[in-house]
Parts: structure tokens; sequence; C-alpha cells
């Protein structure tokens, strides 16, 4: 009887694995996504570059050219410290050897070259959103930057966040992949700024609170972040809350804030020094687009001891 207990708890241990790997095993984007024959357009690549920011995490150190990309900045978290790697064209350190089937993979779905989970500390939950042709044209961008050969470190993370087949558990809870979709109650301008802060920009990745597993908790949706970083950097409230946030704020104040890196009051905000220095550089109907839409993120009450100027 004992032998018997003990299979069927055997068999169901096996089935319940084999079920969990079926359901958060790495996914990747359908073979028709990446259609033969796409013609890439460099220059919109390079505005994906700077609303994605690419340059403040993977900067290499110490350096002032925003385009040498040999990574090695340290990102402090409750799971341990995460490294930003070599994303140069460099092929060997960097992912110069990489096919553009795999550069969109990783974006769109977390989704190593090697059909790894990735960590979501590269904001792929946010980059999901982009369409297939704008991951495209950035691969084709950012093969014209320079290769840099220099490695970098891994991951320092304890147990058992250094396992990377725990990702798929956090996939299932928080990561539901789709492209943008625009309201057509809305301006084009409108839509083009939501599709640019929701997506490369991910803005709400930085300004939303995270739980105790790292997921976003999406009702407090862009009321700031006390703990973006363990014992460092704040990032605030940006909805339109009265007190705490940029309520008072009009779509220039926020476009001169995107633009220049200092907000109204003449400060240069804590953290979006290495942020701002990629975003300045969009268009200015970027730009604008993107405080349009940011105007109008619904109020909510964020931390009333961290207040805008």
């Amino acid at each position: 009887m004992l032998r018997r207990i003990l299979l069927i708890v055997g068999v169901m241990a096996v089935v319940g694995f084999a079920a969990f790997w079926l359901i958060t095993a790495p996914k990747k984007l359908p073979a028709s996504e990446l259609a033969a024959g796409y013609a890439p357009n460099v220059a919109n690549g390079e505005v994906m570059f700077n609303a994605g920011n690419c340059s403040a995490c993977h900067i290499t150190q110490g350096q002032d050219d925003r385009t040498l990309l040999a990574g090695g900045l340290k990102m402090k978290s409750p799971f341990g410290t995460f490294v930003a790697p070599n994303i140069s064209s460099d092929a060997k350190y960097g992912i110069g050897a990489w096919t553009e089937t795999e550069f969109v993979n990783a974006v769109k779905r977390g989704t190593g070259r090697h059909g790894e989970h990735l960590y979501p500390a590269f904001p792929y939950v946010s980059y999901s959103l982009l369409k297939t042709s704008d991951v495209r044209d950035l691969f084709a961008y950012m093969k014209t930057l320079p290769a840099v050969a220099k490695p970098t470190a891994g991951h320092d993370l304890g147990f058992p966040f250094n396992i990377r087949l725990v990702l798929g558990g956090w996939k299932f809870l928080y990561f539901h992949p789709q492209e943008f979709v625009a309201d057509p109650k809305q301006s084009a301008e409108w839509n083009r700024g939501a599709y640019l802060a929701e997506g490369p920009a991910h803005c709400a990745e930085c300004h939303t609170p995270r739980g105790p597993l790292g997921g976003p908790e999406l009702d407090k949706l862009y009321a700031g972040a006390p703990n973006l970083e363990k014992g460092g950097r704040f990032a605030t409230n940006i909805t339109s809350h009265p007190k705490d946030g940029i309520g008072d704020w009009t779509v220039d104040d926020i476009a001169s804030l995107l633009s220049t890196g200092t907000d109204r009051c003449f400060n240069e905000p804590n953290g979006m020094r290495e942020v701002l220095g990629g975003m300045s550089k969009l268009p200015a109907e970027d730009i604008t687009a993107m405080a349009t839409y940011i105007h109008t993120l619904p109020a909510k009450a964020g931390n009333g001891k961290q207040k805008t100027c």
C-alpha cells in the first residue's frame, strides 16, 4: 500500500513538473513575425534606441560616448545585483554574433539566444508592446554602433533567484505579451505618446512600485516607486495627482523636462540624467506626444514624503 502511495505521489510530481515546464517554458515569436525581405529603417531604429534609453543602462562605464555599449552598470535590488551586459556589436562579448530573430525574441519575449529566460531587469514586459518592425529597425541601427571588446561580469544573485527556471513562474504571473493597440477615441499624437511611453521608454517600469516578487503593483501604476533600487533612488509620482504628483504641470512643463533634463524649478530630477540623455535626442514631435500622454495619466496618490517641485 505504501509503495503504491509513493508511486502515485511520484507520478503526480513528475506530471506536475512537466505541466509547470510546458506552461512556463521560454516562448518565442512565430517565424511569420520575421518575414524575409524586410528593409530596415535605420533612422527609425535610432529613434527607438533613444526612446528606449538603451544607453542609460548599457553605456560603457566612465565614458561619455553614448554609442559605446559595453555595459557593466550594477543595479542593486532586493534579489541581488544585476549587471547590464555588453550589447555592442562585438561578436565575442556583445551581440555582434546574434541573429535578428534572437534579438527580437530577447526584446519582445524575454528569451535569450540560447532559449533561456532573461531577467526582467531588462524591461521586456514593456518592450513586448513594440511593433516587430520597430525592433528590427532597432537591431539594424545597433549594428552600426562601435564594437567594444570588453567582457562584463555576471549577475550576483542569491538562491533561488540565480536559477533561471523559476523566471518561468514569474512570467506566468506578470508577463502577458501583446503589441500596443491604439485607442481610437484619442488623437494620433496621444497614441504616439502612449506607444513611446508604455513601450520603448518603459516609464512604468521605474515609476510603479513592485511587490515582494518584483511584479508591478498595477493599481499604483505611475504613482512612484520608493524602492527603485535597494538603498538607492526614488522614482517620483508622475500621475496627475495634485499633492505628490504632477497635477499642476502643463504639457509644456513635461516636454521641457524630457528635452532639457531639468524640471520647471530648474532642478535635475534624481537619476533622470542618464535616461534623458537619450530621450532628449528624440524628435520634438515625439517629446510633445509623450508629454501629452503623461499629462493625462489618472491621478493616484503616491508617497507624500516625496514630492515633485
